[in-house]
């Protein structure tokens, strides 16, 4: 039986044996037959005078000093001896020599190494606070990429840490990044593998969730209430709304890509553990920013013109849906995908109802305006200007509408002089919904056309305003959400009007 108090080791079958720094070439060979007792006591000799060396309670030098900021070579000396006493301890308990004396001061000095290698990796994390932002890492590279070139990084060939080729490629900063990561990941894999993930793992998310709270403040995220939003002014309301989408783009170019991407890597020998530190570090921060476009979507406040924002908000969230499901990809932050669309479906849901208020509005437009001259009336203007600014999200508009069902014909007025406009559905839900307004617009135009006493400027009107519309549609985006026979159809009759004149 192990000696009480003694940490049972943890071994990964998949990991292979020799892991991190150390390659085969440079570590002691371990035979299946086991060991001699000579063999066993010089690696603990070895490790007992590097880790003594190195013990924080007896040493004022290493009470003050870095290991690897001072000596990267003698650190990583000092994490293949944690290792080889490793494969000593195992090596023992596997022989039922639990109790011997080797046997306890090997676990004796793994105490004095482990305690020192969390104080290491609290070090690099809490002064490399700069180096190991979200964005310096972010930009460095993607996460395939940066997986790769740093797990194929080997220290063993290059004692004196020089990065040779790809040295040249990478800016100062970078490559302070670069070594940053790479030590993390050295003590990372030798604490889980000695079964010291737990206070490896508390360290690391202490400090790397501080850095992600401390990053959403500064973005301005923060939690809002509906009352709260309700009781905003409009101008303090479109504020919040710029500042949040500033902060989803920084947030899913830099936050939490970055924070991904040193998560992947210095925890990449075990994935239970990369996931779990990666959702205690960001789901607090990712939920809170992905629930804010919800709780706007749910403004009593219906002006038509709240359609652009939330409009906006969708298209943040659709942007960057791909990059949402990747780096949110793990089952246990799943909150987080699904905040985001819930958030869509909010969006959705409010900007379908902005778009029948805006129907509605037009068709209870109560002026008697009379436009001199036959001119473009107002409303024609206001309609055409709403609607050509809708066109530009032409692409989220579609997503929106694609399961809205078709307009009702049987809602619209009977016109006259627009007699020959008709609602014909089309295949694309877009565009009946488009033609739907439109022709809202235009059966309003008819009725107020009646105003004018001389005939002639009755006809030059309604071709004035029609003529206007169809300009309208040409020079932007709705003339590719319309049909061409829809907008023929529509020259034709401007035609016949003037043909009226």
């Amino acid at each position: 039986m192990p000696q009480k108090g003694m940490r049972s080791l943890c071994f990964n079958p998949e990991t292979p044996l020799f892991q991190g720094s150390m390659s085969p070439s440079s570590s002691i060979t371990l035979l299946a037959s086991g060991f001699s007792e000579s063999m066993i006591e010089q690696i603990i000799d070895t490790a007992a005078i590097i880790v003594a060396k190195w013990d924080g309670e007896t040493s004022s030098y290493a009470k003050v000093t870095s290991m690897f900021y001072e000596s990267k070579r003698e650190a990583m000396q000092f994490i293949k001896s944690v290792n080889d006493l490793r494969k000593i301890m195992h090596f023992l308990v596997s022989g039922q020599d639990s109790g011997s004396e080797n046997l306890i001061r090997a676990q004796r000095l793994m105490q004095i190494a482990m305690k020192r290698l969390q104080k290491e990796f609290y070090q690099i994390l809490s002064m490399n606070r700069a180096h190991l932002d979200p964005e310096s890492i972010s930009t460095r590279s993607s996460r395939t990429s940066t997986q790769s070139s740093f797990s194929d990084y080997d220290y063993d060939a290059s004692p004196d840490y020089e990065i040779g080729a790809a040295k040249e490629s990478i800016s100062e900063v970078e490559e302070v990044s670069f070594m940053a990561m790479s030590d993390l990941k050295s003590i990372a894999d030798c604490m889980i593998g000695s079964g010291y993930a737990k206070e490896c793992v508390q360290i690391y998310n202490m400090i790397r969730k501080s850095i992600i709270n401390e990053g959403i403040y500064k973005l301005g995220i923060e939690k809002v209430s509906l009352s709260k939003i309700n009781k905003m002014e409009s101008g303090v309301l479109n504020l919040k709304i710029k500042d949040w989408l500033e902060a989803m783009k920084i947030s899913m170019r830099t936050l939490f890509t970055g924070e991904r991407i040193l998560c992947d890597f210095v925890f990449s020998s075990s994935n239970s553990i990369r996931e779990s530190c990666f959702s205690e570090i960001t789901k607090e921060g990712a939920v809170l920013l992905f629930e804010f476009p919800e709780v706007v979507a749910k403004v009593k406040k219906s002006s038509p013109e709240r359609i652009f924002q939330l409009l906006g908000m969708y298209t943040a969230i659709s942007d960057n849906w791909p990059e949402i499901k990747t780096i949110f990809s793990f089952e246990s932050i799943s909150a987080s995908r699904s905040q985001a669309l819930n958030s869509m479906a909010r969006l959705s849901e409010s900007v379908r109802l902005l778009l029948l208020d805006f129907e509605s509005m037009i068709q209870k437009d109560s002026s008697k305006t009379i436009v001199p001259g036959g001119g473009i009336h107002p409303l024609t203007i206001y309609s055409m200007n709403y609607l050509t600014a809708l066109a530009d999200y032409g692409n989220i508009l579609t997503d929106i509408i694609s399961d809205w069902p078709p307009p009702a014909k049987s809602s619209l007025p009977e016109i006259s002089f627009y007699s020959l406009v008709s609602n014909e559905s089309s295949a694309a839900p877009i565009s009946d919904h488009i033609s739907q307004l439109i022709l809202v617009l235009l059966c309003k135009l008819d009725s107020k056309a009646k105003y004018y006493k001389d005939v002639a400027v009755l006809y030059l009107f309604l071709a004035n305003n029609l003529q206007y519309v169809i300009s309208r549609i040409h020079k932007s985006n709705l003339h590719s959400l319309l049909s061409t026979e829809w907008i023929t159809k529509h020259k034709v009759k401007v035609t016949k009007i003037i043909l009226n004149l």
